[in-house]
């Protein structure tokens, strides 16, 4: 029968301690036993104990770990699972300064979901809301992790969130169609294919920057990915199973790729688009040596500011920066098959999204459609009263 009882004892200074016992059965029938400062805490743990035992999920302390211990278990089984070296980076940087900081000498068998909560709490105190959110899961994966090797029977943090509102959630900044004929005007013929198939198939930098010819079928028009290239220029699979698809391209794509195709730089990988060797391009090179300067050659720009000071050249001109990132052309891709009609589903299986939910909180404010939606409700209202009559 489990129970509480108390121990006495002298030391060895002659001062006698005291500690409340609790003697249990774990869910296997194993005798296990916990030291209380107080009865009331040794009572009121026995009580949740017993609820765990009951339900299969209790893990007691002998045969738990540290979150820090967890952290480096999860970060090592991801590394013996091949997980890209930008991933177990993520990895390292959550929780060597997100979570191991904050709860990183918590027991496994000790952590509750007020106690997870709590360090939610405490992470939106000194971090943004995206980061703890990210925080939060990760803490969650490391304890799917430990579950998984049997050092804990239930992950607390799994129904934890950092809730943000729609108002929180920046809204996509698309380049107008005059900006983006502009960037293709200004391009030199080496950049021009990427940066017309970046705006017409609404590839991932790092799919595009992957891309093999193999996959690409100028007879049929489409473009297949199934690789990308990581941020250490490495080439593995799409980060998900939605990143396999297949996209159709047009005419004026497929001649332009034709042409490209002729005098792209070869290599042992058969890059689309390759760097002058053949080799994978730099996601940094072609940020900074290619697609920011062609901005500002272009007019997609603007001043660059200081504490509200214009920054000025040594000439006494004003500096200006880029307006976009490379993935701002992906979602020029999206803005213009939405423009077309295009229906939900088919957005998402296109433009690589694991779920349709994703797909309509990125870009479903692009879907609204006013004068339609009167000319629909029109339509309907004309049809019913049709049938009535």
């Amino acid at each position: 029968m489990a129970g509480v009882r108390k121990r006495e004892w002298t030391n060895s200074d002659g001062t006698k301690s005291v500690k409340w016992l609790v003697d249990y059965k774990d869910q296997f029938g194993k005798r296990r036993f916990r030291n209380f400062d107080r009865k009331r805490d040794a009572d009121a743990w026995l009580v949740g104990a017993a609820w765990e035992v009951a339900k299969g999920v209790h893990t007691a302390d002998s045969q738990t770990i540290t979150v820090t211990a967890a952290c480096n278990m999860w970060i090592k089984a991801a590394e013996a699972n091949d997980r890209e070296r930008g991933t177990i980076q993520q990895y390292r940087q959550l929780a060597n300064l997100h979570i191991k900081p904050l709860i990183g000498a918590e027991k496994l068998s000790r952590l509750t979901r007020p106690k997870v909560e709590a360090f939610r709490d405490r992470l939106l105190e000194t971090r943004s809301k995206a980061m703890a959110g990210k925080a939060v899961r990760a803490l969650s994966s490391v304890l799917r992790e430990a579950m998984r090797h049997g050092l804990i029977a239930q992950n607390v943090a799994a129904d934890v969130r950092v809730t943000r509102s729609s108002r929180e959630r920046a809204k996509v900044v698309i380049p107008t169609t005059i900006e983006l004929r502009s960037l293709l005007e200004h391009a030199d013929e080496d950049f021009r294919p990427l940066l017309m198939a970046a705006m017409m198939t609404g590839l991932r930098s790092s799919e595009l920057r992957g891309l093999a010819w193999n996959t690409v079928d100028l007879k049929a028009g489409s473009i297949t990915v199934s690789q990308r290239a990581d941020k250490y220029c490495q080439i593995g699979p799409p980060k998900s199973a939605a990143g396999y698809r297949t996209i159709p391209i047009g005419p004026s794509l497929v001649t332009l790729l034709k042409a490209w195709k002729l005098r792209c730089p070869k290599g042992e990988r058969g890059l689309v688009f390759p760097n002058l060797v053949g080799g994978v391009q730099d996601y940094g090179h072609l940020l900074k040596r290619i697609f920011f300067p062609l901005q500002i050659k272009a007019g997609v720009c603007d001043p660059k500011n200081v504490e509200g000071r214009p920054v000025l050249d040594t000439e006494g001109h004003p500096v200006m920066k880029p307006r976009y990132a490379l993935h701002a052309l992906r979602h020029a891709a999206a803005s213009v098959w939405i423009k077309e009609r295009i229906d939900i589903k088919r957005l998402q299986v296109w433009i690589g999204h694991e779920n349709i939910e994703l797909t309509i909180d990125t870009y479903g404010h692009l879907i609204e459609d006013p004068e339609s939606d009167v000319a629909l409700i029109a339509a309907v209202q004309e049809a019913l009263l049709a049938r009535s009559i």
